[in-house]
């Protein structure tokens, strides 16, 4: 998992005409990778930077460490990872929902 310290980042994945969807940017603060360091799967995007950036580096040997030091710190680590994953599919929840209507407005319009 990496961690903005600085800069600017775009987050892409591709579809399925092999272009490149944008899906978020990142701000400092934010942070990307966490799903890997969590299910242990590849990588799910792309993350390419848009000007100079510093990131921190947080791996699941290092998790696993601070783990075993200070449980405390651990639980809060994870706890916010999770918050961010649950903003991030409410996020996606609402965009689906969007898409949705749009396509049934836009049916509504050819049959009507």
């Amino acid at each position: 998992m990496f961690i903005v310290h600085s800069g600017e980042l775009v987050v892409s994945k591709l579809g399925d005409a092999g272009r490149a969807i944008r899906m978020a940017r990142l701000e400092p603060g934010d942070f990307f990778g966490e799903m890997t360091l969590i299910e242990m799967q590849n990588r799910s995007a792309n993350v390419v930077a848009e000007s100079p950036t510093v990131l921190y580096e947080l791996t699941a040997r290092k998790l696993y460490t601070y783990y075993k030091a200070d449980i405390y710190a651990y639980v809060m680590v994870m706890q916010n990872i999770n918050r961010e994953l649950c903003r991030r599919l409410r996020r996606a929840d609402n965009r689906i929902a969007e898409l949705d209507a749009s396509m049934t407005q836009i049916r509504v319009c050819h049959v009507g």
